[in-house]
């Protein structure tokens, strides 16, 4: 989360890393000057859209007021999923309602002179406040900060709580963090995401750079979920020949898995020399194993390994001291 406005000689601060990352600028030495004139281009948009912006508010909150008055189909907000609430700048009278309708959590996209509601007022009726600034019509939340909008609701989902999601019309900047709670929690594409928000909500609308946001996501969730996938299998120190000798059966770090199905036709164990321990074969339907070997031969060797050793219970005890895994149920 960050704060894009400080409040020194009324004028706004932004850093120059911010500019370069929203405009996907690098830079560099010999692309200084071209930097220096698109970080002013890009200021200079900013800066004008703020000032319309600030200008616009007010006429165009008014303007929602009203259609919310004489259009029962322009609501305040909308219920898009079992726990989140999507829509437009609350009032303070708003607050005891949303209370009532089980809201714990409030998001809110908004700039300060778009904020109506302090923090104060929703921790009095016992709402967690949760402020990402973000600029208005062509601007988006960062990542990060989508990401932080993501699992706060999701905590507050999960404990059955519902979350006030909220911009000033309820209509890109908001729909942008919801989306992302869709895709992330609810397994839909973008596109089926906001299709069913729309459904719901038909004005939300999302501007190039939202759209953006949304797909930078998406694409870093897919690849900390790849980072996750990744099995990395970590060879135990070998202390004595025994356990040398059983793992030069075996030669890297592949997994075999043995079901019952893979035992059928077996016959039932039986003893081959009087004594507990010298035990035939394993029983054909109380097995469930999962070796992990290290070998590549031991999808070769793997009929081999049904112990027929007198030996069963050493070779069990040296298998399990490599990270060989067997579970009799």
């Amino acid at each position: 989360m960050y704060i894009e406005e400080l409040k020194e000689d009324g004028e706004e601060v932004i850093s120059q890393r911010e500019c370069e990352k929203s405009i996907g600028i690098v830079s560099c030495t010999s692309c200084s000057s071209t930097t220096s004139i698109d970080l002013g281009v890009w200021n200079a948009k900013r800066a004008l859209v703020g000032a319309g912006g600030r200008a616009l508010f007010y006429p165009t909150l008014l303007y929602n007021v009203l259609r919310n008055m004489v259009q029962s189909e322009f609501r305040w907000w909308d219920l898009v999923d079992e726990y989140v609430l999507l829509g437009a700048v609350p009032f303070p009278t708003h607050v005891p309602l949303l209370k009532e309708l089980g809201v714990y959590g409030v998001v809110t996209l908004n700039e300060p002179f778009e904020t109506l509601v302090p923090s104060s007022l929703y921790h009095a009726h016992g709402i967690n406040h949760l402020v990402i600034p973000t600029r208005d019509y062509l601007f988006a939340p960062l990542v990060s900060d989508i990401c932080q909008a993501v699992d706060f609701i999701h905590k507050n989902a999960s404990s059955g709580k519902t979350t006030y999601v909220h911009c000033k019309a309820g209509r890109g900047r908001s729909t942008t963090i919801v989306i992302c709670y869709l895709v992330k929690y609810r397994e839909m594409t973008p596109e089926c995401a906001y299709e069913y928000i729309r459904s719901i909500r038909p004005r939300v609308l999302l501007a190039s750079a939202q759209w953006k946001a949304v797909k930078e996501f998406c694409s870093s969730r897919m690849g900390r979920k790849a980072k996750e996938s990744n099995v990395i299998v970590k060879r135990r120190s070998l202390g004595s020949e025994a356990e040398k000798e059983v793992l030069s059966l075996f030669d890297d770090g592949s997994v075999v898995v043995v079901t019952e199905s893979d035992l059928a036709g077996y016959d039932e164990p039986r003893n081959i020399g009087g004594d507990a321990s010298c035990v035939d074969v394993l029983p054909e339907l109380s097995l469930a194993c999962k070796v992990q070997f290290a070998s590549q031969a031991a999808l070769a060797r793997i009929s081999c390994l049904w112990l027929k050793s007198p030996r069963r219970q050493v070779l069990v005890d040296q298998l399990q001291s490599l990270g060989v895994n067997i579970k009799v149920c």
